[in-house]
This record gives structure tokens, sequence and C-alpha cells, in this order.
């Protein structure tokens, strides 16, 4: 019998988030021309979290040079072009990115934009960015420490990370409806969490035919510990509820972490 060929994650996530901006899931649905002229007038919010970020996160933005990392889909990125920054968008997904070049097209918008892996940043040049913009997509890659060193690498003296990631406890907890049905929240994994070792062949299976991205839980020490041992100053921390909760476990606990770090 011919070998199966070898699991390729980068291509299977690319592709599952392909689908998702054909589709127009919420993560892909472009900002609209009102959205872009009221930045361009000083007046606009952009989000790490379901709520808007604060705004002494970012301050002036005007001239900075900003690295939306694994954040395509049309939202973020335009929204900081039209405030005045100068802005890469660096993304996995072809379809993604598609979305933010249609949005400057749209909105006569320059943005550079860069397909790639979010571990591997070598397209750009030490201390080429002023600000990283890193909403939750870290779950998207088994080991995230490369992401923090080339975060840190690609910084400016000064320059800051902005992230975003799931709370690691959203992870462990058995996703059968039936639990949920009981109002049961039942331990079943641990973290650091994988899809692709912790889910039973089946339910693999069963993900990877319906296209769904690969997801991988990280731990505090990770997503935390792992910008303090690239080098980073953690200067901003905050917690936000899911506004419609997904897991039972997400009714009692934040899912939402954001984080504000500094290049010293």
């Amino acid at each position: 019998m011919p070998k199966s060929e070898p699991f390729n994650l980068l291509a299977h996530n690319a592709a599952a988030w392909d689908l998702q901006a054909l589709s127009d899931s919420p993560w892909s649905q472009p900002v609209g021309s009102d959205v872009i002229t009221a930045a361009r007038e000083g007046q606009w919010q952009i989000h790490l979290t379901p709520s808007p970020l604060p705004a002494d996160w970012l301050g002036d933005i005007c001239g900075k040079r900003i690295l939306c990392l694994a954040s395509a889909g049309g939202q973020q990125a335009p929204v900081l072009a039209a405030a005045g920054a100068d802005v890469t968008v660096f993304d996995l997904s072809r379809e993604q990115l598609e979305k933010d070049l249609a949005v400057a097209h749209r909105d006569g918008l320059s943005l550079d934009i860069v397909q790639g892996d979010m571990r591997d940043l070598s397209h750009f040049s030490d201390a080429t960015f002023d600000l990283i913009f890193h909403p939750i997509s870290n779950q998207y890659v088994p080991d995230i420490q490369p992401v923090w060193k080339e975060c840190f690498r690609v910084l400016r003296y000064g320059g800051e990370l902005l992230v975003s990631f799931f709370n690691p406890a959203v992870f462990i907890a058995d996703r059968d409806p039936v639990y949920a049905a009981q109002g049961l929240v039942r331990p079943r994994f641990s973290v650091p969490y994988s899809d692709l070792e912790d889910l039973d062949s089946v339910a693999l299976a069963a993900k990877q035919m319906r296209r769904e991205a690969m997801v991988f839980g990280h731990s505090l020490a990770s997503q935390i510990g792992g910008q303090l041992a690239a080098g980073f100053a953690l200067t901003g921390f905050l917690e936000e509820i899911h506004p419609n909760p997904r897991f039972e476990i997400e009714k009692f606990m934040p899912s939402f972490i954001a984080t504000r770090a500094m290049k010293p």
C-alpha cells in the first residue's frame, strides 16, 4: 500500500484560514469605508480582545512603523494605516491578506503585505518596527518561543509588543455537549494542549475533514514567561470574559488575556 503523506500543519492551517476568509468569518469581514474615513479624521479603535484596546496602550501612532503579525482580515491594519501609521501585514493565509489588499485598494491606503509563518520573520531586518500588533493567533503554532524571539529582533529598542491569547484553562475541558447540557465542566486535557496529540484519531480525522485549523493551548509560562525570556519587559496586562461563551468553562473565567511589553 502507498504511504500516506506526512501531515503539513502550515499548509493545513493556511488552507483552513483561506476557507474562513472565503466564508466571511467574523475575523474576515473588512471594515467599511466609513470606518476608514473616521480613522483619517482621528476617530478610531482597534481590538486585541472583544473590547476596544485602551487608548494608552497605543498612544500616538502617526508615522510609526507597525507590524500586524498574523493579523490579516481587513480589520486592524487598514485602520492603523488610515490613522497615519506605516503598516505591514504579515499572515499565513493568502485569502486573509487579500481582505487587507481589497480595503487598501478601495480606500487608497498604503499597506505592505507579506505572507509567511509567524515564527520566521527573516523577511525583515533587525529593528525594523516601532510596534508589533499580534492579536489572538499564536494558538495555531505548536511552539511560540520563536515568535517572541523574532518579535524582539525586529523591534527597535523602546518598541512595543501588543499581544492577546487565550487563557490556557479554556483548553482543559471535555467538549462533549452532554456535559455542557448539564452545566458541567469535566477536565480532560492538560496544558500545554495540542489537537495533534490530545485528540483521538477519529476526532482528529474529523477535524481535518472539516478543514478546521489545528490549535495548541500554550501555558502562561510560554505566553508570558516566554516574552520575558526573549528580553521583553511587561508593561501592561488585561483579561476579558468571552461575550458569547462557546464552552461551559468560559462562563466562569476570562477567556482572553492581553499583554503589553517593551523591548528595553
